[in-house]
């Protein structure tokens, strides 16, 4: 592939939706078939009383059963294996805190095409391979690691499994192996500027670095912004969950217009998560994948609790697959306070607004006096603490923008930087201490 083209995979990049519709279809029978040799579809099929032959176009597919989370839960750890064990050379998995894990399995095959996907999007930002990429997601059972380290060779640029944490060792390689790209959770990057800044490193002088690539975790566009301008570079939105393999699923493109969903590896649909029928383009709903092009564990029609909407199809990248905006945070994650539906990003969109603040944030939920309250506690950029009346009046301030945005008026604590918890990993952003009554 020349250097030069903006395409790793023009073949694919470049089609036209009619010709992305065609091999979808062509796709998803495959896929069909494919997966009629897993237990788990092949039972879920006779009792919805369907045949793969059922299946003549897309609209077809709404025919067939959701697939949930609960579902891998209760097939573990192989119910949902599509070719034998010893067909797969690895498997990833959740942590399986709340129950037994979900469990993903890869031929060689699917991590070809995996890795081949994350390539395809790290050259869509400019990405090539005399660039080197540094990669703080950690590795193991996670697929941040893995999924962009083999995207990254496969492009062919230098790499650095640094892992996750260890700010300082981060740094260091950046500054003594010229990093150029960085894959890191947006909470880290702003961690990662902390420690630049109290060891005098100055990343728009004394680093290379040209591209962020976010994401693992829900973010605002406001967040974004500021990651940019403390850097100095480019931070592109990435979408991955394990269950599509991880990494790579979705990616902002140059233009920064809505993630680009490759539709010759998934089929998207955007569904209302309470009817699970379909919303219009345009509207907030939860996000449905299909794969594609998988042969040791396909999913269809998995519902990955994620909300986002379409955006629209062509771009003036010259790519036509599909545009969704970012992840608005994840059905599942919503707060329900005085039966208000809340999402933290609605929380971050607002604090971001205020150069006066720092990055790190935290929700608190409590009961008191029988009566639900939310506590926002947020880091100060600069102390002020001496000036009353100026900490008086940005409390209040962020307190009435926070209750036009969430139609509630929560408490607001600001507090000195570096006094609420640092996680090396995705930030928790909340926690619950409501009473819970049976």
């Amino acid at each position: 592939m020349d250097d030069n083209s903006n395409y790793l995979h023009p073949q694919y990049e470049t089609m036209s939706i009619d010709d992305i519709r065609d091999l979808q279809l062509e796709r998803l029978q495959s896929t069909v078939r494919q997966c009629m040799k897993s237990p788990f579809y092949k039972k879920r099929f006779e009792e919805a009383g369907l045949k793969p032959d059922d299946i003549q176009s897309l609209e077809d597919l709404r025919k067939i059963p959701f697939t949930t989370k609960q579902d891998l839960r209760d097939t573990y750890p192989f119910g949902m294996a599509s070719v034998p064990l010893r067909q797969c050379v690895r498997l990833h998995s959740s942590s399986g805190t709340t129950g037994n894990p979900t469990v993903i399995l890869h031929t060689q095959k699917d991590l070809d095409e995996w890795a081949n996907q994350v390539a395809r999007n790290l050259w869509m930002v400019g990405l090539r391979p005399d660039d080197v990429f540094q990669n703080s997601s950690g590795y193991g059972m996670f697929t941040g690691g893995l999924g962009f380290q083999y995207g990254a060779e496969r492009l062919g640029m230098l790499t650095i499994p640094a892992a996750a944490g260890n700010s300082l060792r981060q740094i260091k390689f950046m500054t003594d192996f010229g990093t150029t790209a960085v894959h890191a959770v947006p909470s880290y990057v702003t961690r990662l500027y902390e420690v630049m800044k109290e060891s005098g490193i100055d990343p728009r002088k004394d680093t290379k670095l040209k591209v962020l690539a976010i994401g693992a975790e829900p973010h605002s566009e406001e967040q974004r912004k500021r990651i940019e301008d403390m850097l100095g570079v480019k931070a592109y939105n990435s979408f991955g969950m394990s269950e599509m393999c991880g990494p790579g699923v979705g990616f902002e493109c140059k233009e920064q217009n809505g993630l680009h969903f490759w539709e010759d590896y998934y089929i998207v649909e955007i569904v209302d998560p309470e009817t699970l029928e379909p919303v219009p383009d345009g509207e907030i709903g939860e996000l449905v994948l299909t794969t594609l092009n998988r042969e040791a564990m396909p999913l269809l029609r998995y519902r990955t609790r994620d909300l986002t909407r379409v955006l629209g199809h062509s771009c003036p990248c010259g790519r036509n697959h599909i545009r969704l905006d970012r992840m608005r945070g994840r059905s599942d994650d919503m707060m329900v306070l005085r039966g208000v539906n809340i999402f933290p990003i609605q929380i971050e969109k607002i604090l971001m607004q205020f150069k006066e603040l720092a990055s790190n944030y935290l929700i608190t939920l409590t009961t008191d006096d029988d009566n639900d309250n939310m506590t926002v506690e947020v880091e100060l950029e600069e102390l002020f603490t001496d000036d009353f009346q100026r900490l008086l009046k940005l409390e209040k301030d962020i307190q009435r923008k926070l209750k036009d945005e969430i139609l509630l008026t929560p408490h607001v604590k600001l507090v000195p930087k570096g006094s609420l918890p640092v996680s090396e990993g995705k930030a928790v952003r909340v926690i619950d201490k409501r009473k819970v009554y049976q």
